[in-house]
């Protein structure tokens, strides 16, 4: 390996790396030691995937995403896939899933070109070291960063000549990124500092990323001119648990306190059927000659009501209706929030949980479940702060 030293640069990050329009997120990895989708954990109001893809586009004139399939991406953004993504965001299903080494292989086939590989779960991407690294990017294979000897093989720019080592070691079975480096070229640029390159990969990781989260410097949401698709998205909370187990009670002594907290708090329930109009009135009328939406306004309220033939995914009734809110809860729809608290009561005999304990972020029970984040019905304040806490949201007051 050849070491080069670089200075950092201010300004748009390619300025000066020869050929490198192409950065890359790559998220198809598993979580398993984190034991939930890390992707979708949130800081300062956005999840990481959401953060490090505004952050891409507000560099490269290209940007696509890296996952092992579409159903990845589903789970990545609660339901609604690329829907969720910048029109001008690429999606590319791994051609060799199981290791970010196939994801870069993908993007380097799908592009013939350079690219910038970024992981979706760097907590603090920084542009000055982007900066760093392609400007190091000359005549050579690959750049990319070394913090005290450690390399950061997740944070660096690749060239097309890679490619061809890339498929012969997976080919061979080895996946590991560090097997590519002895047989290309390789220039490795020094950093005093490991925080541009942070990643989260444990629960540990993700509370260090919190308190590291001190307001340090944004990255741009977009593209100049070009509209965000994931600016004020809301994080989503799915309140479980078995009929008449306490999940409505729970709301009820939740909404209070969050709104509390300066959070602006909407919620969803997911029923059979349901008719919120009253036959007889005006607005029900309309329905009943046809109309296939209609709404219902005053100076306190608004109503809307569409008639329509399929299940809406929780995705999409966010996304439609909440854009601003801080915090969406959902009664039910565990199977499409990747956030979730079980609610368990021994009153009636409903204390059987109905999700395995560790998919739930918190229980709510009057028994002892065996959750390691277990609350009392009476301890709602404390959930509130738990909740805000852990999933990064802000309310109005703390903006």
């Amino acid at each position: 390996m050849s070491a080069t030293d670089s200075t950092p640069a201010h300004g748009i990050a390619p300025t000066g790396s020869p050929g490198v329009a192409v950065g890359v997120l790559l998220a198809g990895g598993e979580s398993r030691r984190m034991g939930r989708d890390k992707r979708a954990l949130r800081l300062d109001g956005s999840s990481l995937v959401e953060r490090n893809v505004a952050f891409l586009r507000s560099l490269f004139p290209s940007v696509a995403i890296s996952v092992r399939d579409r159903a990845q991406l589903d789970a990545a953004f609660g339901g609604l896939g690329d829907r969720s993504l910048p029109t001008d965001v690429e999606v590319l299903c791994d051609k060799w899933p199981g290791s970010p080494l196939g994801g870069i292989a993908t993007a380097l086939t799908r592009f013939d070109a350079p690219v910038f590989a970024l992981a979706a779960d760097i907590a603090f991407a920084d542009r000055d070291a982007v900066t760093t690294v392609l400007q190091a990017f000359r005549d050579t294979d690959v750049a990319l960063p070394v913090v005290s000897g450690h390399l950061e093989p997740l944070h660096a720019a690749y060239g097309e000549q890679c490619l061809p080592v890339i498929l012969r070691l997976l080919e061979a079975g080895r996946h590991s990124i560090l097997d590519l480096f002895p047989e290309v070229r390789v220039a490795t640029v020094p950093f005093e500092s490991a925080r541009p390159f942070f990643n989260v990969n444990t629960p540990r990781d993700w509370e260090d990323a919190r308190r590291r989260d001190d307001g340090a410097v944004r990255p741009q949401a977009g593209v100049a001119g070009q509209p965000d698709a994931n600016e004020g998205r809301p994080a989503v909370l799915a309140v479980v648990g078995r009929w008449r187990g306490g999940r409505t009670r729970l709301l009820e002594l939740l909404i209070p306190e969050l709104k509390g907290l300066g959070l602006r708090v909407g919620t969803v329930q997911q029923v059979t059927d349901f008719d919120i109009d009253h036959p007889g009135k005006d607005s029900w009328r309309h329905g009943q000659a046809g109309a296939t939406a209609y709404a219902v306004g005053s100076p306190a309220k608004l109503a809307y009501v569409e008639r329509t033939d399929r299940d809406t995914p929780l995705g999409e009734l966010v996304t439609r209706f909440f854009p601003g809110f801080d915090l969406v809860l959902c009664e039910g729809c565990d199977e499409e929030t990747l956030q979730v608290i079980e609610v368990c009561r021994a009153e009636g005999g409903r204390h059987e949980p109905v999700i395995p304990p560790d998919r739930a972020l918190a229980a709510v029970a009057d028994i002892d479940i065996g959750h390691a984040h277990r609350f009392d019905f009476d301890e709602a304040p404390a959930l509130a702060r738990f909740i805000v806490r852990r999933l990064g949201v802000a309310g109005q007051t703390d903006r």
